[in-house]
């Protein structure tokens, strides 16, 4: 075997990010981004646990037609149009807009340019408090009254409720803020932190994702933001804008939303992509099939994300000929992300696939966004959206897009990069039998309500015909099956922070530069900044099993080879 680089398997130093400083202060005001990405980490997975039991408790409600959980003697459906409001509005812009970008894109984002920290530190913290800052008012509204509008706070029902629409939308706003400066850190970060070595084209696929979707980010929130600005000074001042009797547009509130909404998809699921070109080009033991492809369509898609908006309007009364531009650009959309799925499972052609949790998500994810991608077609047809629009159909839809992908790529990448974050290996039969359990788990929630929304069954009801009632029946419990692969999920995360062996500091053998230092890393990363070669040359690496870790063969050998 050849001679190992410095550091490359040695076990992880006496003193990393985590013990490079003790007391609770030292976290609160620190500015290393690796401790920001597990601040945002605990403060995310308790929204994602929040909006889980909102969920949890709509699917109880929906296992009978009639009333079941959520109805008071009088069949009063308040409580049950408030769960699934603050369900929607705490999973969009609590955990799936964040989840990938603050934690993963924090925590690997300066590791993979070989950087000390981001470009603007103290502004990653203040990105981190403005988070919570937002959160503190869904807290409020949760606990001062509800809120019953939907996550979209469309008018003119959140003109007229007497729910707490200001405090949610003040909320909102807040955490816009939050986007935006992760995403200006983000790009100033990869425009000015660049190694030796590393162009554009030599850049890890996620840093391309992270890229397009700051992009986004900057430009698409602030249109949110005055949006829900408008909102409140409607409510508050009774300035005719959104509201009919005012001599106000509830259409214009559609397209001010949907012109940010609709790019927010993208940057809930372009993070994902990032993460999935990563995970498949290193289980695959390949290097990754059409980088520049790849990289393009990330950007492609940013771009283009800010064109189809109106699709989510066919029904609203806009023009045919709007209707049919529309039509057309929600299909050229669906071509960069052909290109990535099609580029990935070339990757995976003929490679020496390992199936470990992460990649086990990964495939997940491929064949969830498949779906969810594929029955979005119909959605974008004109001919067919008329009779699916606001029924299961477009529920199930969403969630298999949103929920269903990011979820799964969130989890290959907490999977992914967990050793190198808390610097222990976790149980693989465990992990790997928890993504079965959620892939089932996802499967079951809602492929049967593609089939009940076909059939007619609007959404949002608390109450619905007996012959819809087989498919709430299956889908409620998925719903529980989901619930235990995630807790299961949890449980082995808990456990390799208590009892998992050391990782060591590359134990899949992948080659972008954050699998060059320690696991975990040292507070500065790394001593000196490396020079970056080809993300993708998995070859350079070879598994040793005495030490059940991977080793850089000889420099001679394995070279970084020329720019893809």
């Amino acid at each position: 075997m050849s001679a190992v680089a410095p550091g490359y398997a040695a076990p992880a130093p006496a003193e990393n990010y985590l013990t490079a400083a003790r007391g609770v202060l030292s976290w609160l005001l620190t500015l290393d981004h690796k401790r920001i990405a597990l601040l945002y980490l605990a403060a995310i997975l308790a929204s994602f646990l929040l909006g889980g039991v909102f969920a949890l408790l709509i699917r109880t409600e929906l296992i009978t037609p009639g009333p079941t959980l959520m109805a008071d003697a009088t069949k009063n459906r308040d409580f049950y149009n408030q769960m699934f409001t603050l369900h929607g509005a705490v999973m969009t812009f609590m955990f799936i807009i964040p989840a990938i970008p603050a934690i993963i894109g924090n925590f690997t984002l300066p590791l993979m340019l070989g950087a000390r920290d981001v470009a603007f530190p103290r502004l990653n913290l203040a990105s981190f408090y403005c988070w919570v800052g937002g959160g503190v008012f869904f807290v409020l509204v949760l606990l001062t009254g509800g809120l019953d509008t939907g996550w979209t706070f469309y008018t003119p029902y959140s003109t007229e409720t007497t729910t707490r629409v200001i405090p949610a939308t003040l909320g909102a706003f807040i955490l816009g803020f939050s986007s935006i400066l992760t995403g200006v850190n983000f790009i100033a970060s990869i425009h000015m932190l660049r190694p030796p070595g590393m162009t554009w084209f030599r850049m890890p696929l996620l840093l391309w994702a992270l890229y397009a979707t700051s992009i986004i980010q900057i430009l698409a929130t602030p249109v949110l933001a005055i949006t829900l600005l408008l909102l409140i000074a409607e409510r508050a001042l009774g300035v005719g804008i959104f509201d009919p009797k005012l001599g106000g547009d509830p259409i214009l509130y559609q397209h001010f939303f949907w012109f940010y909404s609709h790019p927010a998809v993208y940057i809930m699921i372009l993070p994902a992509m990032g993460v999935v070109s990563e995970v498949i080009a290193t289980f695959s033991r390949k290097h990754i099939f059409g980088y520049r492809f790849i990289a393009a369509s990330s950007i492609a898609i940013a771009l283009l994300g800010f064109l189809v908006w109106g699709h989510h309007m066919f029904s609203s009364g806009q023009s045919g000929m709007a209707n049919a531009i529309f039509s057309l650009l929600t299909f050229s959309v669906s071509i960069p992300s052909a290109i990535k799925v099609f580029n990935w499972l070339a990757t995976m052609y003929r490679g020496s696939i390992w199936l470990k949790t992460p990649m086990l998500y990964a495939l997940g994810f491929i064949l969830l966004f498949g779906i969810g991608g594929l029955t979005g077609l119909f959605l974008g047809a004109l001919a067919t959206d008329i009779h699916l629009h606001d029924t299961y159909f477009v529920f199930a839809h969403f969630h298999y897009v949103m929920m269903g992908s990011t979820l799964f790529a969130f989890l290959a990448a907490m999977h992914y990069w967990w050793p190198k974050m808390f610097g222990r290996m976790y149980s693989e039969f465990w992990a790997a039998s928890a993504a079965v359990l959620v892939f089932l788990g996802q499967n079951f929630t809602f492929f049967p309500l593609f089939v009940a929304g076909a059939r007619g069954m609007p959404r949002r009801y608390a109450e619905y015909k007996p012959e819809f009632a087989v498919y709430h029946q299956i889908s409620s419990l998925g719903s529980y099956l989901m619930a235990i692969g995630l807790f299961l999920v949890l449980a082995v995360w808990i456990h390799s922070l208590l009892r998992g062996r050391r990782a060591p500091a590359n134990p899949w053998g992948a080659n972008t530069l954050e699998w060059h230092c320690a696991s975990p890393p040292p507070h500065d990363n790394f001593a000196t900044t490396p020079a970056a070669g080809d993300p993708y040359d998995v070859e350079a690496w070879e598994y040793d099993p005495q030490t059940e870790s991977f080793v850089q063969r000889d420099p001679a050998v394995a070279t970084a080879g020329p720019a893809r």
